[in-house]
Parts: structure tokens; sequence; C-alpha cells
């Protein structure tokens, strides 16, 4: 690891300016993920600065909204009483992420910032256009299982990025409109979390829309009538501390077994997470049914495309999204 100098802010305008004045500064919290890529020398930041002792750990209700601080810890998030009561999808999803030991030192804004889980994006003797632009994309003709059907381009490995983005709870977060609060250099803005992350395009080696030294503050869920009928499916190697294949997060508004609002989201197969509009239509004014879960989940496929070795998740994903609809409506 090479050295990198290392500073305290007290205040969040001092954070900024912190990261502003200098070329190659990070900002650092639980670092759970940063140190990861710091070790195998994909990161090399000259400047780390630590931003754990900013008032950013409040999770509160604020009138229609439940604002969490982004510096919250995982875990707390996952326990907290009001999350458990208005949002369990996303306490199901951050569940379902990581390890114990690791939602202990992870922030949910770490946990929306964490880089891809690709091999070739980590292994530094492929080529990776995430980690230098133009290099190419080892995972193009290689072992691409854990990669993306949607939101990819079409161009040659050359220019390509098809990894996924890993995080659990993002998916959530997507589901049930949550905004992000952010500060920087030209003062704070709030960033609707299906804008926040980006697809690779001509610049895969960018991850979301915030703008240089931007800190994110704070994410706010409005409330909405979408807690009892939910369900957060990951389907994964093994059972403890694996990234998903697909997981499926929904959440239903039902009145007399009738679907009045839907929503549907996905993680594993695409470089941010991925929302189905118009699955989720097909199941607006519906009554609860199997064979409407079906038509969405047939909908929702279409516009996958399989590479080499990922071919199996059109049929997993479909069958994740049934299996995670009827789980929340209590028929599985």
């Amino acid at each position: 690891m090479k050295p990198f100098l290392y500073y305290r802010p007290k205040t969040v305008k001092d954070a900024i300016a912190a990261v502003a004045s200098h070329p190659d500064a990070r900002f650092i919290a639980g670092g759970t993920n940063l140190i990861d890529l710091m070790k195998r020398g994909i990161v090399s930041p000259e400047k780390l600065v630590d931003i754990n002792h900013l008032p950013l750990k409040k999770i509160e209700q604020k009138g229609g909204f439940l604002r969490i601080g982004a510096l919250a810890l995982n875990s707390e998030v996952a326990n907290h009483k009001t999350v458990l009561q208005k949002h369990p999808l996303l306490a199901q999803a951050l569940h379902a992420g990581a390890s114990g030991q690791l939602r202990n030192m992870a922030t949910v804004g770490g946990n929306i910032l964490q880089r891809t889980r690709c091999n070739y994006f980590y292994d530094t003797a492929f080529p990776c256009n995430k980690r230098i632009t133009g290099s190419g994309c080892g995972a193009w003709e290689g072992i691409n299982r854990m990669h993306a059907i949607f939101g990819t381009n079409e161009k040659s490995g050359q220019d390509s990025c098809i990894a996924v983005h890993p995080s659990d709870m993002c998916v959530a977060l997507l589901a049930l409109d949550a905004v992000v609060l952010v500060t920087g250099t030209q003062g704070e803005r709030r960033i609707p979390f299906a804008d926040f992350h980006r697809l690779p395009g001509d610049s895969p080696e960018l991850d979301t829309n915030l703008l240089n030294n931007e800190l994110i503050l704070a994410v706010e869920i409005p409330d909405a009538p979408l807690t009892r009928h939910v369900h957060y499916l990951k389907v994964r190697d093994r059972a403890s501390y694996a990234f998903a294949l697909v997981s499926v997060a929904v959440a239903l508004e039902i009145d007399q077994n009738n679907i009045k609002t839907a929503r549907l989201t996905m993680g594993g197969v695409a470089h941010k997470p991925w929302r189905f509009p118009e699955a989720e239509k097909i199941m607006t004014g519906q009554p609860v049914s199997e064979s409407v879960f079906q038509q969405a989940a047939e909908a929702a496929m279409q516009g996958g495309r399989a590479l080499e070795h990922n071919a199996y998740k059109l049929k997993l994903g479909a069958n994740a999204i049934v299996q995670a609809l009827k789980t929340a409506v209590g028929k599985a």
C-alpha cells in the first residue's frame, strides 16, 4: 500500500474543502470496500478524509419521509424500529447483504458507493475498462457467469463493461423511490435514486452521477402504503456472505385482492439497480394471482441480453420474480 495523507475534519464544510483542495483525495467511513481496493492496488488515493465524526448518523422520521444519515451503520438501519415498521423491504435487503461483521462497519453512504465485485476488475492481471479506460474487458470473452444481462451495449470488449452493481440495499432503495441528498462545493442537491447510478456507456469508469468532491449526506424514503406485502429474495451460490446471482425486491399495495401499486426491482443483472416499469404496469389493477405474476416476470426478462455463461439468469430471474411476488402476498 502506498503512503497517503490522513485528515479528520470536524464539519461537513471542512470535509468538502479537504477533498476539493487535493486532486486525489477520497472520503472514508467504514472502509469495507475502499480499503480492499487500496490493498489490491486498484485505487491509490494520496489523501483520505475520515468523515466518521461528522453528524450524519441519525435515523429519523421527518414529516412524510424517513431520513437515514449517510454514516448510519447498515446493522443499525436493518434493526431500527421505524425501518422495520415503515420499510421492512429495506431491512430484509440489508440483512441479506454481506455478513454481520461487515454490517456493523459498513455505512449507508458507503453501501451506495461500493464498487463492482467483478473478478476482472479486482484482478489487475486482466484488462478492465472500469479500472483503466480503453484497456478492454476481460469478462467479455471470459467467465461472465456473474455479469449483466440488462443495460449492456453492443460494443466490443475493447470499449465495454458488463459488470454488475453488488449492493442489496440499493435494490430496495430503488423500489422505495428513495432520494439521495448530497453536498459539495456547488451546494446541496437531491438526486432521485433511479438517477444516482449510471450505466457504463462511454464512461465505464464512472459508477454514479455524483460530482467531484460531493459528499452523501442522507437518504430519504417517502412514506407509502407499500409496507405489508413486500419481499427481498436473493439467489446466491451459498447462503452466507455471497453476492447475488440475481436478487429481487417487490412491494405491492393490495386492496380487496387487487393490486393498486406495484414495485419490482432487481440486483445482479445490470451495472446499476434495475427497475421494471412495464412489468409493474402489467400487475397494476390486476387481481393477485400467479398467472399475473408470471406475465410480469416474462415481460421483465424480455429485454435481457445473455452472454456466453450467464444465459441462466433469464430463466432464474423470471422464476425469482414469481417466487418473490408469491412470498410477498403469502402464497409461496
